[in-house]
């Protein structure tokens, strides 16, 4: 080729670089422009101009762009990658959120039934005892012992013992087959706590549903702590590097006209890597999170499976009323030395009959109705941690699950590698996290985000909570929720947690009631248990016997002498 045809190539590349210049057309930038709603049109030159001003999409070439339209791009692409975001963590959290709720249906229905079940065995020992002066302090406690469940910071020992003490007139009026003035009934209740009248059975019934209410306490934080963490990771805090290089990666090619062009794969892969590098930062504690909830719920049986244990309260307040039945003389002979005597009330009981059991004919109002077996709390949990399964990774591959679904060019096909369209894109990509980011060649990530930290510092928590390695003080889920205090008492040393071997009482530095749980071998369902009511009673009435035997022993001296 002579110097003629040099001269010609020569010629033709400038020349085609110039019509490149000037042959734009606005048009196509203005739709789409008003069509995304990016701004007014008139923001829009009616022709292409230098673009010397431009901070981030600047060009050797003529743009569309002014500096006003770079700004309202840079605000459109902030609000594109967070939209992305809200829709790929909107069926996560809306598993959370669902699952909350039918936990909260699943523990009121249970609590319906146990409160069914013991007003149903207060009708069996006394067919007349199921109106309103019965009902009223089993639906009373009932409903604290739910309120507890669900996160309320109830002292449940107290609970219970308002509930015996409230039901202690009404079975002694049916042990003396008479009625009681109010007064009189008055002294019975407030004396109920020094009588004993039930034995142990206050402190037991709320030993057992505030041992087996834990974890299932700390399962409902979790839940509630996932939807908090999904929502303040959706609206991240972007960078001004983060924001500049989405910038030029969605919205630059807009200048030149390219408005239908897609980034490049490993280009988006390290913009959006960078962007969300904090987020990545999050992946290995989410991930011991799905991992975590799923060890919290292997262990949530027996003493801990909290439907078994609401639905066999009414047999521990089955065996204290047959306790009160065997002890009747004691406790008469008690209740006259503290109330003094009982006078009769003029509406005498008509119908003080122990129940024969199955054949009366009787009936009770009772609420609720029966429950489906698919809706148990361990049905629930096994049916929400199978979906959450499928989120565990959901973190640490966010940023490309972007660039592959909704961002990306595929591949062999002409694409966007932040200067110009072409078949790909030859710089270095990097992985995900901050310290992969030292090498991102479009942004620079300098620290870590505090709220990205915040969460993980809650995640780490809450995870110490499911696995058993520390318990929940009072109002721990506030602590959880707002990142202030540690929201827990100590760790365990136990190397089965703190949730106890399964075999006994659970060993804990704290509790999360009043509570102090009775130190027995096994906390499991005996029946009848009456004799351990028994047990646990003679020691006090052995006690109250030393005074009256030394008196005996003392007129026994003065009459001998």
């Amino acid at each position: 080729m002579g110097m003629r045809g040099v001269l010609f190539y020569t010629f033709l590349a400038v020349f085609t670089d110039l019509c490149r210049g000037t042959l734009m057309d606005c048009e196509e930038v203005r739709k789409v422009f008003q069509l995304k709603q990016i701004g007014p049109a008139k923001s829009i030159p009616d022709t292409p101009r230098t673009g010397s001003d431009l901070q981030v999409c600047s060009s050797k070439n003529l743009t569309c762009c002014t500096k006003k339209m770079e700004e309202r791009y840079q605000v459109a692409a902030r609000r594109d990658i967070q939209n992305l975001l809200q829709i790929s963590s909107s069926s996560l959290k809306f598993l959370f959120s669902r699952n909350v709720a039918a936990f909260q249906e699943t523990v009121e229905s249970l609590v319906r039934q146990a409160e069914n079940h013991t007003l149903s065995i207060l009708h069996q020992s006394y067919r007349d005892l199921s109106g309103p002066a019965a009902s009223a302090p089993v639906g009373e406690f009932f409903t604290e012992v739910a309120l507890f469940i669900l996160g309320s910071e109830l002292g449940l020992e107290e609970s219970s013992q308002r509930f015996f003490n409230a039901l202690f007139p009404l079975i002694y009026e049916r042990l003396i087959d008479s009625r009681l003035s109010p007064p009189y009934a008055e002294c019975l209740r407030s004396s109920a706590l020094d009588l004993a009248p039930f034995g142990a059975a206050p402190i037991r019934l709320a030993s057992r549903i505030a041992h087996a209410s834990l974890p299932a306490r700390v399962f409902l934080q979790a839940l509630h702590l996932g939807i908090e963490i999904i929502n303040t990771t959706d609206h991240i805090q972007l960078s001004r590097e983060c924001r500049r290089g989405l910038l030029r990666m969605s919205y630059c090619p807009h200048c030149q006209a390219l408005t239908s062009s897609k980034p490049c794969m490993g280009y988006c892969l390290n913009v959006v890597r960078g962007c969300l590098a904090n987020l990545a930062e999050v992946d290995t504690h989410w991930r011991e999170f799905v991992r975590s909830l799923e060890t919290l719920a292997g262990r949530m049986h027996g003493e801990l499976d909290l439907e078994q244990v609401l639905l066999g309260a009414h047999e521990l307040v089955r065996d204290a009323v047959a306790h009160a039945q065997r002890s009747t003389a004691r406790i008469h002979a008690q209740v006259q030395r503290v109330c003094g005597q009982s006078s009769r009330w003029t509406e005498p009981v008509n119908s003080v009959q122990h129940s024969t059991g199955r054949g009366s004919s009787d009936s009770i109002p009772l609420r609720g109705a029966n429950r489906n077996t698919e809706d148990s709390l361990r049905s629930r949990r096994t049916e929400f941690l199978h979906s959450l399964r499928l989120y565990r990774t959901y973190y640490g591959a966010l940023a490309d699950q972007l660039c592959i679904s909704e961002l990306a060019s595929a591949d062999g096909r002409a694409c966007w590698n932040g200067d110009d369209v072409a078949r790909s894109y030859t710089l270095r990509v990097v992985g995900n996290g901050i310290k992969a980011q030292a090498e991102n060649p479009e942004v620079k990530v300098k620290e870590a985000d505090p709220v990205i930290n915040q969460v993980i510092d809650k995640l780490k928590h809450i995870n110490q909570l499911l696995q058993g390695r520390s318990i929940p003080k009072l109002g721990s889920l506030d602590q959880i929720e707002t990142g202030s205090g540690d929201g827990n008492s100590g760790d365990c040393d136990d190397e089965d947690g703190c949730w106890g071997s399964g075999n006994g009482a659970v060993q804990r530095r704290g509790t999360v009631t009043k509570l102090t749980p009775e130190n027995t071998n096994n906390h499991r369902y005996h029946h009848p248990q009456t004799k351990a009511f028994d047990g646990m009673d003679s020691g006090a009435r052995e006690a109250r016997s030393i005074p009256l035997f030394l008196v005996w022993m003392c007129v026994f001296v003065l009459l001998s002498g």
